[in-house]
C-alpha cells in the first residue's frame, strides 16, 4: 500500500490550522473578517512552528523533482521536436478561416 504523499498531509494540515480557528471565532460570534485575519495568522504561526519537519520533505521532494539529471522524456518529445526544427524561424502561422 503507497502512503499518503507528503505535501498532501502538507496542505490539509494548513487548512486544518486555518479552519478550526477560524470556524471557533465564528461559532463565538466574532466579526468574519476580523475571525479570517486572526485565523490566517495562528495558521501561519502553528504552521512555521509545528510542521517543520512536513515543510523541510516537501521542499527536498520538489527540490529533487526540479533537478533531476536525466530528464524525463515523453513519447511524442521527438515528433514535437522534428515538426518545430521543420518550421522556418521567420514563417508566421496562416490564419485558419
Amino acid at each position: 500500500m503507497k502512503s499518503v504523499p507528503v505535501w498532501i498531509w502538507y496542505t490539509a494540515l494548513r487548512i486544518l490550522l486555518f479552519a478550526v480557528p477560524l470556524a471557533v471565532l465564528l461559532a463565538v460570534g466574532v466579526n468574519p473578517w476580523i475571525s479570517a485575519a486572526v485565523a490566517a495568522l495562528f495558521g501561519l504561526s502553528a504552521s512555521l512552528i509545528f510542521l517543520r519537519r512536513a515543510r523541510e520533505s516537501m521542499s527536498t521532494d520538489l527540490y529533487s523533482a526540479r533537478h533531476r539529471e536525466a530528464p524525463v522524456t515523453r513519447a511524442d518529445d521527438e515528433e514535437e521536436d522534428a515538426a518545430i526544427d521543420g518550421q522556418s524561424p521567420n514563417a508566421s502561422p496562416k490564419p485558419t478561416p
